[in-house]
């Protein structure tokens, strides 16, 4: 087992352990955030935040590797898919989720200057990593695209993220269109294919092989598993800070199984359309993979836009501040620009990951010795 291994399995297992004490003993506290939503609307934007164009086009590629590497060979190739996505990984969302509701609030441990520049400096950095692995990735979802296509189609990407940015409303309002652009897309790839609901049924019965064997799931299986566990690491305290101020008065434990489950089932469904595909040999109609084109780029967007929000009112660099134009031409810049670097550097998600790491291990430091504030926290 490298470090890099040994780093992340540590800090699951804590994670993880957290997560069930919280909800084992301050499972009735009501976490709310400053700008609460429904709950269809918190989950759309956690959903979209949370997720890109991987989650649209990976699994038709992942399904042939799990199906014939032998490290996958305990389970079905959706099941495997699945516990790369689904379940468990958004455990790492709840808990952050939870400490910028009830935790933050109170001992404002982000404004603690060190913290506050090492995370600012991570969501910038990942949000631009997360439109350069958009840019790289591009020519394997269109084919044959140009080089000045796919930046331009990135450039492009990047500015509407800034602007959707801009206000919250946009932000809700996309999230909320690409989630029903999502189940619309699942609804047509599904009946295009002739499946049926009979056919739907055997191929989602696969994902039973992943709770079988959800024990396997927790801890890196593989390299490429450890790449997405180090991805969702990466991500979970910049989404659970976004999101945590659209929680709508949910206990911990309904915020958990909101979390658990909600956003899995329209995975499942997804992935189980697209595994009937992969078993049956037959290829997404062109009209439709366009449509599942379409669909990832706006998860790209929304991605980005959860980040850029978050990073510019952490930073003071608000619209308001600085007024349309400029916040629009800063954005931009910056980010676009950070993507063409990215071409000339070396940067892999797992030392992002290990970043985030330092910064949990920090906070739970600071939350140990300051942790008689919290006192009333089991009793609200």
């Amino acid at each position: 087992m490298n470090i890099e291994t040994s780093i992340l399995s540590v800090a699951i297992v804590v994670t993880t352990l957290t997560s069930l004490v919280l909800v084992t003993r301050w499972r009735n506290v009501v976490c709310t955030g400053p700008l609460p939503a429904t709950l269809f609307t918190f989950i759309a934007i956690l959903f979209t935040s949370g997720l890109d164009v991987g989650l649209i086009m990976f699994p038709l590629v992942d399904f042939g590797v799990y199906a014939t590497e032998a490290e996958y060979a305990f389970t079905n190739p959706l099941a495997v898919e699945f516990g790369f996505w689904g379940f468990l990984v958004w455990g790492f969302y709840f808990l952050t989720t939870f400490y910028f509701c009830i935790v933050e609030p109170r001992l404002r441990l982000f404004d603690v200057p060190v913290i506050r520049t090492t995370n600012n400096i991570v969501i910038i950095g990942t949000c631009a990593f997360t439109a350069y692995l958009f840019l790289v990735y591009l020519p394997s979802y269109i084919e044959g695209i140009s080089d000045a296509l796919r930046f331009g189609l990135v450039a492009i990407v990047v500015l509407a993220a800034a602007l959707s940015s801009t206000h919250l409303r946009f932000i809700a309002i996309l999230s909320v269109s690409s989630t029903w652009l999502f189940f619309a897309l699942i609804a047509g790839v599904w009946l295009v294919s002739g499946m049926g609901f009979g056919g739907l049924a055997g191929s989602l019965v696969n994902v039973g092989g992943y709770f079988a064997n959800i024990h396997r799931f927790v801890l890196p299986l593989t390299d490429y598993h450890q790449f997405y566990l180090y991805w969702w690491f990466a991500w979970s305290i910049m989404i659970g800070q976004f999101v945590a101020r659209f929680v709508g008065g949910l206990k911990v434990w309904q915020l958990l199984l909101a979390l658990l489950v909600v956003p899995s089932v329209p995975i499942a469904l997804w992935f189980s359309v697209l595994y009937f595909y992969f078993s049956n040999d037959l290829q997404v109609p062109g009209l439709w993979r366009a449509a599942m084109i379409v669909v990832g780029v706006l998860f790209v967007i929304n991605s980005l836009d959860s980040l850029i929000r978050l990073y510019t009112q952490n930073l003071d660099l608000t619209v308001e501040r600085l007024g349309v134009k400029w916040y629009l031409a800063a954005n931009w810049a910056a980010l676009f620009g950070l993507v063409l670097l990215y071409q000339f550097t070396p940067l892999r998600i797992e030392w992002v990951g290990m970043v985030v790491v330092a910064i949990y291990a920090a906070v739970y430091a600071l939350i140990f010795r300051r942790r008689r504030e919290l006192g009333e926290t089991g009793s609200a």
